[in-house]
């Protein structure tokens, strides 16, 4: 995560609470026009179409009046889906033994991307089972890792 990711998650999180949902995470692609901020949003009782509209609406007033962004940009609310992303360490840990797909900011061992099964986490790294081995990855490497739905095929 960012450090401006983390600002707008601190500055974010009170509204989204009072709404009755959880930050899941969040993801800022500063691109000049074509900015994007994505919120990913949970509850207990899940995330439907609403959810993401009422969400919206609070947090485009928020960020109108504080202007944490100085460009334009697009902002997304979703749910963070079945096949969802995982942002921090708890999240990590809440799905050893689901299946991820991951994608690294650099190449290891000649990949950049890795599927396998979310084997645990230790200290500062993820370890993922590829093909009957572990592969210990350290967070900071990690560009993106996302749970893979076993009935689907990628």
């Amino acid at each position: 995560m960012t450090r401006k990711e983390r600002e707008l998650e601190t500055l974010l999180t009170p509204t989204v609470r009072a709404l009755g949902c959880e930050i899941w995470g969040i993801e800022y692609r500063p691109r000049g026009r074509n900015s994007m901020l994505k919120l990913y949003i949970d509850s207990a009782d899940g995330i439907g179409i609403d959810d993401c509209e009422r969400v919206s609406r609070q947090v485009s007033a928020l960020l109108d009046v504080e202007d944490p962004i100085v460009h334009s940009y697009r902002l997304e609310v979703s749910s963070p889906g079945i096949d969802r992303v995982l942002f921090r360490r708890e999240q990590y840990l809440a799905n050893v033994g689901e299946q991820v797909d991951v994608r690294l900011a650099f190449p290891f061992d000649g990949r950049r991307r890795l599927a396998g099964r979310l084997a645990g986490v230790e200290g500062d790294d993820v370890v993922v089972e590829v093909e009957d081995h572990e592969v210990v990855l350290p967070f900071e490497q990690i560009q993106r890792t996302r749970l893979v739905f076993e009935g689907a095929s990628r």
